[in-house]
């Protein structure tokens, strides 16, 4: 059955950037789990890598927040890999067999994986994971992502049926890092266990937990008994949580921390020309954007949502934000452009049009405007400026907004129990457009419809791209979700920042995912 596959330069481009190694490794990370192998690489060391934003926990069944998957996906592992080149790759599993009807998929999996614990991992391991995380009761903000399976068969150690009650060509990125790792059976049966999983790991990836120091560090160890032999080349890695983007600039010009991916992209400028340190950009599968909540206040108004669409000059906000260091969206981050978007240029709502914008307020009673809440999270610093700017742009609509900061923690929990209102937030996705935008906008119970979007158009068309395998006709149905999205304005897409890497000439062989997460360290090593 055929994949989709975002296009060849991205692939290209997402491995590319590679700090301190030689340039023929660029393709070999094309064909690679988390990276190039380096046959010149030494093992040992500690690499010590700068982040702004901690997360809450790091229970991977139960946070959703990127801060926390971009870290775990060092310790845990799905049956699948979702690959740079837009593929899912066999990881715990060694193989995928798919039925003609696209009904049931078959994994072999590999021998000889281990769990943290010590355990081998078996068919009934993956069974406990996957049922564990598509019951909506146990409150995973992944369920609705596997709402497709209607049953798992384990025949025998090392074989998973997965059995599906419709067509769904997303399942194969669904059984990937996000939510769809892989623990030992009856972890959650002991009720201390989601608070014990910010204190030591359960999963079968390359590190394992040794600290996790709130508002100080996340310190893991390389994993004496992973199943990829002779990896990772790493003794051990230690995140060390800055608190702003200023500190992290500190940190790498005074050689206290080995790596950062910087907030803020356009803060590289002022390490230009540094002695020692390697810049790097890759393509960006994450998106900085607006959320509005359908069913708050004004926001419930459809003409309302398009008129503050209208209103905003997104050039503008990504310039005062990151300093115009990446890409303006339309409907879709900016490494799926290419391959799943609608064409910009078609969508009407994507452009500031103020005479457009006013007569709709007056067309919805709000001629004289009104003030609302604008949410953004502590922490996260191009909110800060982006807030300024848009409160600005919509000034003149008499619409008044009032900065709220929040905690990351406060925010997450709004999230999930869909009370978001008018907020920022900054998330990326893996690169497939089902699980971009299913569990998020579908509606209830089959979606999380964290916006209360309830458009049964738009989990019309979603269903469609989920159901169909035929890469052309997924496009057509994304492509008309997303006019939907942009006549109706659930979400406001700003723009995908670049990615850009800072690292001392000591690490090697780094490659950066273009999801933002941290899958690079796993082949990352340290020169002498």
């Amino acid at each position: 059955m055929p994949y989709p596959m975002i296009d060849r330069r991205t692939a290209l481009l997402a491995g590319a950037a590679l700090l301190g190694t030689r340039p023929a490794l660029a393709q070999a990370a094309a064909d690679a789990l988390y990276g190039p192998d380096d046959a010149g690489a030494r093992r040992g060391g500690t690499l010590t890598v700068a982040i702004a934003n901690e997360p809450p926990n790091l229970d991977p069944f139960h946070q959703a927040g990127d801060a926390r998957t971009a870290v775990t996906v060092l310790m845990y592992q799905g049956l699948m890999y979702e690959h740079a080149s837009g593929t899912a790759k066999p990881l715990l599993a060694e193989t995928m067999a798919v039925s003609d009807d696209g009904l049931t998929y078959t994994f072999a999996l590999r021998r000889g994986v281990r769990f943290h614990t010590g355990q081998p991992m078996t068919a009934a391991d993956v069974k406990y994971s996957y049922d564990y995380v598509r019951n909506p009761s146990n409150g995973s903000p992944g369920a609705a992502d596997f709402g497709a399976i209607a049953g798992i068969e384990t025949p025998d150690d090392h074989t998973v049926v997965i059995r599906l009650s419709e067509p769904n060509a997303s399942l194969p990125m669904t059984l990937t890092n996000r939510f769809g790792c892989v623990v030992p059976r009856d972890t959650f049966a002991n009720p201390q266990a989601r608070t014990r999983l910010s204190q030591q790991s359960v999963g079968t990836g390359p590190f394992m937990l040794q600290e996790f120091r709130p508002q100080s560090h996340i310190r893991m160890a390389r994993f004496a008994n992973y199943w990829q032999s002779g990896q990772p080349y790493l003794d051990g890695i230690l995140f060390s949580v800055q608190p702003n983007a200023a500190s992290v600039l500190v940190a790498l010009r005074s050689r206290r921390v080995d790596l950062a991916l910087l907030a803020r992209p356009q803060d590289a400028e002022q390490l230009q020309g540094q002695a020692g340190l390697a810049i790097n950009a890759a393509p960006s599968l994450r998106q900085c954007s607006l959320d509005l909540d359908c069913n708050h206040a004004q926001l419930r108004d459809p003409r309302v949502r398009r008129a503050i669409a209208l209103s905003i000059d997104k050039h503008a906000v990504m310039q005062a934000a990151i300093g115009g260091k990446g890409k303006v969206l339309g409907t879709i981050p900016a490494a799926m452009q290419e391959s799943w978007g609608a064409p910009i240029d078609t969508l009407p709502n994507q452009r500031p049009d103020a005479a457009r914008a006013r007569a709709l307020l007056a067309e919805a009673g709000l001629a004289d405007g009104f003030a609302m809440d604008l949410v953004s999270i502590i922490g996260f610093e191009w909110m800060d400026p982006a807030a300024v700017t848009i409160a600005q742009q919509l000034a003149p609509l008499g619409i008044r907004l009032n900065i709220q900061r929040v905690e990351l923690g406060v925010w997450l929990n709004a999230f999930r129990t869909r009370n978001m209102r008018f907020t920022f937030n900054d998330w990326g996705t893996q690169p497939d457009p089902h699980i971009l935008y299913y569990r998020h906008f579908h509606g209830a119970p089959r979606g999380a419809d964290f916006r209360n979007w309830n458009n049964a158009e738009a989990d019309r068309l979603l269903d469609a791209g989920m159901a169909t395998p035929d890469p052309a006709k997924r496009k057509e149905a994304y492509v008309a979700f997303q006019r939907v999205m942009d006549e109706s304005v659930p979400t406001v897409m700003l723009y995908s920042p670049d990615l850009v890497t800072v690292a001392q000439a000591r690490v090697r062989n780094y490659v950066q995912h273009p999801t933002g997460w941290w899958f690079g360290l796993a082949k990352a090593w340290i020169a002498a």
